[in-house]
């Protein structure tokens, strides 16, 4: 699993090092099958570099269909040799999504259910006014 680290968004709510930490403990029952990483550039350039055939994404939306409709020809063009592939969520997560989640949390809202537990306590903390997600807050 890699996470973008290139072009922070503007008020992005945990650093490139936090989303990896918090993706790390999400999976960490994988152990050593999923590696977590950061990359910045081209992400058809990030999956040639690792050796990868294949790029998985999700799709959530008919919004979503389309942007990554237009984002896998692109790739397809500049790295014909990767195929991409996009899976459907289940209906019950479709709805789901980093800055409808975040405006939640912000405002005091339950999350419980949408985010892991650690994830949840994270944005607690972050919305609490602390800095730095902490080894106490994440675990």
């Amino acid at each position: 699993m890699a996470v973008y680290a290139g072009g922070e968004k503007p008020g992005a709510l945990f650093s490139v090092e936090e989303r990896m930490a918090l993706a790390r403990e999400a999976l960490a029952a994988e152990g050593d099958r999923i590696r977590i990483d950061s990359f910045s550039g081209l992400t058809v350039e990030y999956a040639r570099a690792q050796g990868a055939t294949t790029i998985v994404r999700g799709l959530r939306a008919v919004s979503d269909f389309e942007y990554e409709f237009k984002l896998a020809h692109m790739n397809d063009h500049l790295a014909p040799e990767i195929e991409v592939v996009c899976l459907m969520t289940s209906s019950r997560h479709s709805f789901i999504s980093s800055s409808l989640i975040r405006e939640v949390a912000s405002l005091g809202g339950d999350v419980d259910g949408l985010v892991p537990p650690h994830v949840r306590r994270a944005l607690n903390a972050r919305f609490a006014g602390c800095d730095r997600i902490t080894a106490e807050t994440a675990g």
